[in-house]
């Protein structure tokens, strides 16, 4: 009697589920354009960091892990072509998605990382997920453009970090600038 049911549990479950991926995935290509989006995150990535600078010895990984280098040199940025900015931002996105999830599982058992702090981190994941998913709908993962210019630009600039108030900074610096600056270009120039 339940293995009869049970593909029709699991149907009628993904059923019910399905509507809650299609917000996302059926995104409007723009939506990340409209500045309000944006900030959201921006303010969220700000809200984490501060929360972080008050934990001097807190969030303390252990080892080092790998993020991108948020300075932007303004004259070069200007210079370069809106997909070569695309696959800076890419890259730089995919790697902070990477670190917080390396973050967060060195700190999974860690008695100083308290319930708020893995809220923060928990929300940053989910985050850096949409904002992931928005940046495809503007068009930036175009693929078949991206992988000619991937080769012969310069490989992303990366150092490392050692904390979660660090990772955490970096986060916010990265939304602040070359995500906020490249969505700005591409949004103008409605490159898609």
């Amino acid at each position: 009697m339940g293995v009869r049911k049970c593909p029709a549990l699991l149907l009628l479950l993904s059923l019910l589920l399905l509507p809650l991926c299609l917000p996302v995935l059926g995104a409007p290509p723009r939506l990340i354009c409209d500045s309000r989006v944006l900030e959201r995150y921006i303010l969220e990535a700000r809200e984490a960091e501060n929360v972080t600078m008050g934990c001097a010895e807190g969030g303390s990984f252990g080892e080092n892990i790998t993020v991108p280098d948020t300075k932007v040199n303004f004259y070069t940025w200007k210079r370069m072509e809106v997909e070569q900015q695309a696959v800076e931002v890419r890259q730089g996105l995919a790697l902070l998605s990477e670190a917080i999830l390396q973050g967060q599982a060195l700190l999974v058992n860690s008695s100083q990382l308290s319930e708020t702090l893995r809220l923060h981190v928990d929300k940053a994941i989910s985050s850096l997920r949409s904002l992931t998913s928005l940046f495809r709908a503007l068009g930036a993962q175009k693929e078949s453009i991206s992988l000619p210019d991937t080769a012969s630009a310069a490989p992303l600039r990366t150092f490392t970090v050692d904390t979660l108030c660090k990772l955490f900074r970096i986060y916010s610096n990265f939304l602040r600038g070359k995500l906020k600056l490249y969505t700005g270009e591409a949004c103008r120039k409605g490159d898609r």
